[in-house]
């Protein structure tokens, strides 16, 4: 059964090549991600203290702006059944600019054509997201536990392998001291919006 899912909202990142230091057991060489950790997020507001754009078309305005090609738009979405225990772990480490705002609001995700692209592993830490590509090698723990491998773009494709593997990284303990509740981000890419510009 396919649960309902909540928006997170819009990222603008960078996609990234795995690094030295990431995850060897990575089945890929470039990651799709939500989190700074490995990826550069461009903001919403010139203090750099939001990431989370509320639309698709506010998020590919950013894109625009930035003016680098390497950039893409990024939907994120948290199962409704997730969202309490994520609002109560980022009230406990800080909140995350406007991301509690729409979690509360309860907004249906994924948009309209968005297309799916799988499910990312994530925790948060005192006001940033952590990927399970990030950290150690938990790629391979979840693995050898579970036999659930990520895609060549770091996600896991089908959803109840994802919430599976969430839940065994909550269970264990591996992320400790910055992850302790792991949630399975899915991950979607908007329709690229058509902008107006002023004449």
């Amino acid at each position: 059964m396919e649960l309902d899912y909540v928006l997170a909202g819009y990222r603008v990142a960078t996609r990234t090549d795995r690094q030295d230091w990431q995850e060897a057991g990575l089945p890929g060489p470039s990651l799709l991600s939500l989190s700074d950790c490995v990826v550069d997020l461009v903001p919403v507001d010139p203090s750099g203290w939001d990431h989370w754009f509320a639309s698709p078309q506010e998020a590919e305005i950013a894109r625009n702006q930035a003016g680098n090609s390497g950039l893409h738009v990024l939907g994120v979405g948290f199962a409704a059944a997730d969202v309490r225990g994520l609002q109560a772990d980022m009230a406990d480490d800080g909140c995350d600019g406007s991301l509690q705002e729409r979690l509360i609001r309860h907004e249906q995700f994924p948009g309209p054509g968005e297309r799916r692209l799988g499910f990312e592993l994530v925790g948060f830490d005192i006001g940033n997201w952590h990927t399970w590509t990030c950290m150690g090698d938990l790629v391979t723990d979840v693995h050898q536990a579970t036999g659930i491998q990520p895609d060549l773009n770091g996600l896991i494709q089908d959803e109840q392998d994802a919430r599976r593997a969430a839940q065994w990284l909550t269970d264990s303990g591996l992320g400790d001291p910055k992850v302790f509740l792991w949630a399975a981000a899915l991950l979607t890419e908007p329709p690229r919006a058509t902008l107006r510009t002023e004449e």
